[in-house]
């Protein structure tokens, strides 16, 4: 217990003492059941007499803010926590800069799982290894090493970099070596430093739209002009990106929230677009190890000749959100720009659990886990459509990811909005595709309604009766 005492105060050392222990048992400082320093220990910590220290003790004893317990010494009791006041006071005057205007959303682990569970972007903790994830965690953190009381490099553990490097290019095909790689706590963090590093304010973003809100948010957050760019069938529309666009977001590999592929021709006019009019790539490819698909189009990266497309990849699908672990792979002009970039902002990340990860992969734990995972999900996924058939509803063709989009049928009397909201008081959780809609001002035609399903959270056996659930809200 730290004790803070002004002894240049008029009034006595006892009476001085008294005061600064009664208000730090009163005000909850000091917890019920907190054991004090020794009387000996405190005064000889404030420069004063034990006698100060012992009288101060024996009236709050007396008052039955203390307790002594024989041999074992003196405690902090209940009574004084309970006289710890409601804590009332000014809500501050310091206030966001002109024109904030984002507030925090809600977790996916804020509340408790619903019975039915189709939220979106949640990977099944249960089929995660934990026994031998313990064990490498332990190993690394046992090792130590001559750098373990040192600060980390900002682009990650060699070894991990190497491992994610030969990871990527065996499952995407994408081209890198180790020093490409860029460790980031997630997705999102290496979003963020693709946006301090390239863009101004004011400089035009092309997203999709429907598309991931968080990226949508980022870039408007770095006071980027966001401009949504509509997808159909092929994935996104490269016609109608803004020839001024500075960056292009997209999710070829998995189209988030709809689930199609960008084509073959598309990624091919989109890497020729940048091209044309000097813009950047960013590729999302958050979720596209679980395929239903043998044979997966590659990468965007793969097919860059110019240096133009930043790949972004995360664990936090493939394995667990909580080990915030992700990573991007640069090309070398944007390099060193990147690592003074999360050098600056976040330093480095948690060198144990990289090396963890780089043992997981390089011992082939990581395509195991994803081939046991993708079986499960596929599995999921076919009673997740074979529910939806008798339902008023037109699912998206998908071969990848943990989610299925559908569209609402005409005649369904309620938008999808209302139908998320009276599945939640029936413990029914899923997403409505409005949510993802940012509506394009060049494109007059309004979004489909529809609903987004996930399937890594939904125990199997629950997946069929949520749907019915789900039918029921649908009727007209």
């Amino acid at each position: 217990m730290d004790l803070a005492v002004d002894l240049t105060s008029r009034t006595g050392r006892t009476d001085t003492i008294y005061r600064a222990l009664h208000t730090a048992l009163t005000t909850g400082r000091v917890p019920a059941g907190e054991r004090l320093p020794s009387t000996r220990d405190l005064a000889q910590d404030l420069g004063v007499s034990r006698a100060s220290v012992a009288t101060a003790y024996e009236r709050l004893v007396a008052e039955g803010f203390l307790e002594t317990r024989t041999g074992a010494g003196t405690f902090a009791t209940a009574s004084a926590s309970d006289r710890v006041p409601a804590r009332r006071g000014s809500p501050g005057v310091l206030r966001p800069r002109a024109g904030w205007r984002w507030t925090p959303r809600p977790a996916s682990g804020d509340a408790p799982a619903p019975a039915h569970d189709f939220r979106v972007g949640i990977p099944d903790a249960s089929l995660f290894p934990f026994d031998t994830w313990r064990r490498l965690l332990a190993a690394e953190s046992r090792a130590g090493g001559p750098a373990a009381g040192s600060y980390g490099g900002p682009a990650g553990l060699p070894r991990f970099r190497a491992a994610v490097a030969r990871y990527a290019a065996g499952s995407r095909g994408v081209r890198a070596g180790a020093d490409d790689v860029i460790a980031t706590t997630g997705a999102q963090q290496a979003l963020d430093l693709v946006a301090r590093v390239l863009l101004e304010p004011g400089d035009v973003v092309a997203v999709e739209d429907p598309g991931y809100p968080e990226a949508r948010e980022l870039f408007a957050l770095h006071g980027a002009r966001v401009v949504p760019v509509p997808v159909d069938a092929e994935g996104l529309v490269v016609s109608q990106i803004p020839r001024n666009a500075r960056l292009v977001y997209t999710t070829p590999s998995h189209q988030f929230p709809l689930g199609m592929p960008l084509s073959l021709a598309r990624r091919r006019a989109l890497l020729a677009h940048a091209a044309r009019y000097d813009a950047a790539v960013v590729e999302d490819d958050y979720d596209s190890e679980f395929r239903r698909a043998r044979r997966p189009l590659e990468s965007l990266q793969a097919l860059d000749r110019d240096g133009r497309v930043v790949y972004v990849g995360t664990f936090s699908k493939s394995l667990l959100p909580g080990l915030r672990v992700g990573y991007l792979v640069a090309p070398p002009s944007l390099r060193d720009a990147l690592l003074a970039a999360r050098q600056l902002t976040d330093g480095h990340g948690a060198v144990h659990v990289q090396g963890a990860l780089a043992r997981f992969i390089d011992d082939g734990l990581l395509a195991r886990h994803v081939r046991k995972a993708s079986a499960v999900y596929a599995e999921r996924t076919e009673i997740l459509l074979d529910a939806l058939s008798g339902l008023p509803v037109e699912p998206v063709p998908s071969a990848a990811g943990l989610h299925v989009a559908a569209y609402l049928a005409d005649g369904v009397p309620v938008g999808s909005p209302a139908v998320v909201a009276r599945a939640r008081r029936r413990s029914v959780a899923l997403e409505s595709l409005t949510a993802f809609a940012a509506g394009s001002r060049d494109d007059p035609q309004p979004h489909r309604d529809g609903l987004v399903l996930g399937i890594g959270a939904a125990v199997t056996s629950s997946i069929r009766p949520g749907i019915q659930v789900l039918g029921r809200l649908l009727e007209p």
